[in-house]
């Protein structure tokens, strides 16, 4: 849409409007970054060492991961309780973040 003068329109989806293509650069949506805590309150981020508080059983592993245990380079699953990690010999583990302490 041009209405003459030198300012081009965008049709914006998310407000159903048009507006000036200059102004959707400077609107940006705001971002929703999930904060993620441990047991002790300290913010996680991806990459982070966690160590475990207490004894979890692996379902479908048939293993139990010791109080201790070093998790290395966890990843944020947007979900607030969760964070996915690696573990020898368990793939696709995802663990709550109450159950872990930052290193």
């Amino acid at each position: 849409m041009n209405d003459g003068t030198d300012d081009v329109y965008i049709y914006d989806e998310a407000s159903g409007e048009w507006v000036i293509a200059t102004m959707t650069q400077t609107m940006s949506e705001p971002e929703t970054t999930v904060e993620v805590r441990d047991a002790v309150g300290n913010l996680l981020a991806d990459g982070d060492q966690v160590t475990l508080i207490k004894d979890l059983v692996v379902k479908g592993a048939g293993q139990t991961l010791k109080r201790g245990t070093l998790i290395k380079s966890i990843r944020l699953t947007g979900d607030s309780q969760e964070i996915d990690c690696r573990f020898d010999g368990i793939k696709g583990l995802v663990l709550r973040a109450e159950f872990v302490r930052k290193r």
